[in-house]
C-alpha cells in the first residue's frame, strides 16, 4: 500500500507520519511513504487542510493527526 503525507514537513506532519507508519506495522501491512510538501501538489490532490493522509490516492484524514491506534482502524 501506498501511504502519501501532505504537508509542509512540519511537526505535525511528522507525526502522522509516525503514527501511519506504526499503525501499520502492528497490522504487518506492507507499505511506503511519500511526503508531498509542493502546495500546488497539495490542492490538485484536493486537500484542503494538512496535514493529510491518504492510502492508495484517498484521502483517509484532513486537518489532524490521529494517534496510531485511530489510525490502526482506518488502514484495518
Amino acid at each position: 500500500m501506498k501511504m502519501t503525507v501532505y504537508g509542509s514537513g512540519c511537526a505535525k506532519c511528522q507525526q502522522l507520519t509516525s503514527n501511519a507508519e506504526a499503525a501499520a506495522k502492528r497490522l504487518g501491512l506492507e507499505y511506503e511513504v511519500e511526503k508531498v510538501t509542493d502546495v500546488n501538489a497539495i490542492i490538485e490532490a484536493g486537500v484542503m487542510r494538512t496535514p493529510a493522509l491518504a492510502v492508495d490516492d484517498e484521502i483517509l484524514v484532513e486537518g489532524k493527526v490521529p494517534r496510531s491506534d485511530e489510525l490502526q482502524q482506518l488502514l484495518g
